[in-house]
């Protein structure tokens, strides 16, 4: 299992940054979740992380917002129109989209949200896009499928750090409002991520 931070508000050198969200899964098929605000910058960056569009078999789009959705249409031509698109509304309940990854199904009122749930060895990991419905929330649908190893993504303005408790690996990226709480409060548990980071398992 590889994730593989595409695009995000920060970058490591080489690659550009963005107030945006994309990650890579790479497991039984390649799936991206979310597509950044730029087809060109999500390009870049893909480029420059030897990732060829034309292999990516399914993208899952978190909400329809600007920042996770503004790349799809240059993705799509890059991709030769291969992939799958699976777009927030698309599951009510958690539905396997591919081998050991899943979605939450869409959650929320006003937002309509869907987050990844990823089977590892070492336990499920759960990816956001911004956690409109509530990180708090997305946590507790998880949590029905298993116990959580991981989470990352977008947090948004979540604050109940308390639900983040027995989780090994915290990775809080793009839209993040208390980042720096989270950092002191779980720090050897947390994980600095933005373009250009790896994380496997």
């Amino acid at each position: 299992m590889k994730l593989t931070i595409v695009y995000d508000n920060e970058s490591k050198p080489g690659l550009k940054s963005d107030w945006g969200f994309s990650c890579l899964i790479e497991n039984a098929k390649k799936i991206l979740f979310d597509t950044g605000a730029d087809s060109e910058i999500l390009l870049y960056n893909m480029k420059q992380l030897k990732i060829d569009p034309k292999d990516i078999n399914i993208v899952a789009l978190s909400h329809n917002h600007w920042d996770h959705t503004g790349g799809l249409t240059g993705f799509i031509e890059a991709n030769e129109n291969r992939a799958k698109v699976y777009q927030p509304t698309d599951f009510l309940e958690i539905t396997e989209i591919s081998q050991g990854i899943y979605s939450t199904g869409a959650l929320g009122t006003l937002i309509k949200e869907q987050s990844l749930i990823i089977n590892t060895k070492k336990g499920n990991i759960v990816i956001a896009g911004c956690a409109h419905p509530g990180l708090e929330n997305i946590i507790d649908k998880a949590k029905k499928f298993g116990e959580i190893y991981g989470i990352m993504g977008g947090f948004h303005g979540f604050s109940k750090l308390e639900k983040l408790r027995g989780i090994q690996l915290i990775a809080p990226c793009h839209c993040t409002q208390y980042k720096q709480e989270i950092k002191e409060k779980y720090f050897v548990n947390y994980k600095e991520i933005k373009a250009g980071s790896v994380i496997e398992i």
